[in-house]
């Protein structure tokens, strides 16, 4: 009886499953036909980190919190593998092909520094970074349905204020390059990992083996888009873009802004989102988990929580905050931490160090909030 009603199951699911991959692979055909071959891969590489991030439950503020809560690192390990097995590939490539390729370099200053500490809480408040609203968006939850597009509202206000912020003062964009850098980034990646290992609660110091692959795979997608985009994963400036195409739409104007009206703003806001790079990699994290997710048994997850009315004031608020401090400090867990340290940004390591700190008190908000119970 179970083998029956399990055979019964699978061919009803078949041709679901089957058009939810031709029409992936038809949406990657249609870019490369509208807008060319390299937006095409770009849109490949998107559903690529869409169907690993969802489909092995990789991410960023999960396995921070996970530390954080249960000192348990798995998750965090392999960021840092992932991290590391990045920078031995783009470091020395970056080096050699300096006129193609560009790293994640950022300067390190007060709005930088305070822009990642808020980012680390509202992270936390919604559950999701930069990836994960994507991710969380995609696969139907609805506090990431209302968070996504709070934060691209954020980004476009903190791409506004940008240069009113780092006028604050900051220093200018410093790191390592080459297989010196390499070195560098690796040590420092042992660093932290060991330093995981020994305040990692007994019993939870291995690392899972989903998580290993999940960080090969995430890196082979990094790396894919470096070479194919010429610069290195990103979120932040897409979300943005979004907002600001939005806006010019409704007829608002952006002259005011020294941000938005730059010559390559402008460029790009009257330009097709299927030409842009991080959009296309964006709306690729979005159809991959949503890919995912209809491919599981129950399909998306879309049914609505039960929270009070303080809970989703404080999840609009929390996605305006995530894009407009990431925006400030250039970037998110993707843009700054995975790639501004595996591209040998200084800045990534000082974002890691404020985004963790307020992931701690972003944790500590939750109840409070009405988004969990209190322990």
């Amino acid at each position: 009886m179970a083998t029956g009603a399990a055979s019964g199951r699978v061919p009803h699911a078949l041709p679901r499953r089957a058009a939810l991959v031709l029409a992936a692979l038809l949406a990657v055909l249609a870019v490369m036909i509208l807008s060319g071959i390299r937006y095409g891969l770009l849109l490949a590489v998107g559903l690529g980190f869409g169907l690993v991030l969802e489909g092995l439950r990789f991410g960023f503020a999960g396995p921070w919190r996970a530390m954080i809560l249960r000192r348990e690192p798995s998750g965090l390990f392999a960021q840092l593998i992932a991290i590391g097995l990045v920078a031995i590939v783009a470091l020395p490539l970056i080096a050699a092909r300096g006129g193609e390729l560009v790293a994640a370099q950022s300067p390190i200053g007060w709005a930088m520094v305070g822009g990642a500490f808020v980012f680390g809480i509202a992270m936390q408040v919604v559950l999701g970074c930069g990836s994960g609203t994507l991710v969380n968006a995609g696969s139907g939850n609805p506090i990431a349905a209302l968070a996504l597009p709070a934060f691209a509202i954020g980004s476009f206000a903190g791409a506004w204020h940008l240069f009113w912020w780092t006028d604050l003062g900051s220093l200018p964009p410093l790191g390592v390059t080459g297989w010196n850098g390499v070195l560098v980034t690796l040590a420092g990646l042992a660093a932290v990992a060991a330093l995981l290992h020994r305040i990692a609660a007994r019993g939870r110091r291995a690392l899972e083996r989903r998580h290993l692959v999940a960080a090969v795979v995430v890196a082979a997608l990094a790396l894919a888009n470096l070479i194919v985009a010429g610069q290195p994963w990103g979120v932040v400036y897409g979300l943005g873009l979004w907002a600001a195409k939005g806006a010019t739409a409704l007829g608002a104007d952006l002259s005011g802004s020294p941000f938005w009206a730059a010559r390559e703003s402008v460029e790009r806001i009257g330009a097709s989102l299927l030409t842009d790079v991080t959009s296309l990699t964006n709306i690729g994290i979005v159809l991959g988990a949503f890919v995912v997710a209809s491919w599981r048994n129950g399909g998306l997850s879309a049914r609505i929580p039960t929270l009070p009315v303080r809970a989703w004031i404080a999840t609009a608020g929390a996605g305006l905050l995530l894009g407009y401090s990431s925006r400030l400090a250039f970037g998110c867990n993707v843009g700054a931490f995975f790639s501004g340290i595996s591209t040998g940004s200084l800045h990534g390591w000082v974002w890691f160090a404020a985004a963790f700190a307020g992931s701690v008190l972003g944790i500590r908000m939750r109840p409070a909030l009405g988004l969990e119970a209190r322990s």
